[in-house]
């Protein structure tokens, strides 16, 4: 390893959300939250399609969002991609949805109990 590459190491950064490791802390980071309510954005339309819910590792090895009675979203954490939004009010999901059987993107936007 040259003198550059080992400089071009320490300054550049390494996407976390190929990492299955940041995958698996983001899921368990979300693991246990109460949901307010969850939004999907199709056509630049944003729309609320549940209320009132949980998210919670399924199987060890398996992410699912639910609404009372209804499964919202389920995606296996090692394809999940995951972050907080900047207000830490919520987070965004994307991942093969094995619900509805089609790649979504969906935020989920936590309750807050004071």
């Amino acid at each position: 390893m040259s003198f550059f590459d080992k400089i071009k190491s320490v300054f550049s950064r390494q996407n976390e959300e190929d990492d299955p490791i940041f995958r698996r802390k983001m899921a368990e980071k979300l693991d246990g939250r109460y949901i307010k309510y969850v939004t999907e954005r199709c056509d630049g339309i944003e729309t609320v399609i549940g209320r009132e819910g949980h998210a919670n590792i399924v199987n060890e090895n398996e992410f699912a969002v639910t609404c009372g009675i209804d499964e919202i979203f389920r995606a296996d954490i090692t394809a999940m991609k995951a972050w907080e939004l900047l207000s830490l009010e919520g987070a965004v999901l994307s991942a093969y949805d094995k619900t509805v059987k089609k790649e979504r993107s969906i935020v989920i936007y936590y309750k807050y109990y004071r």
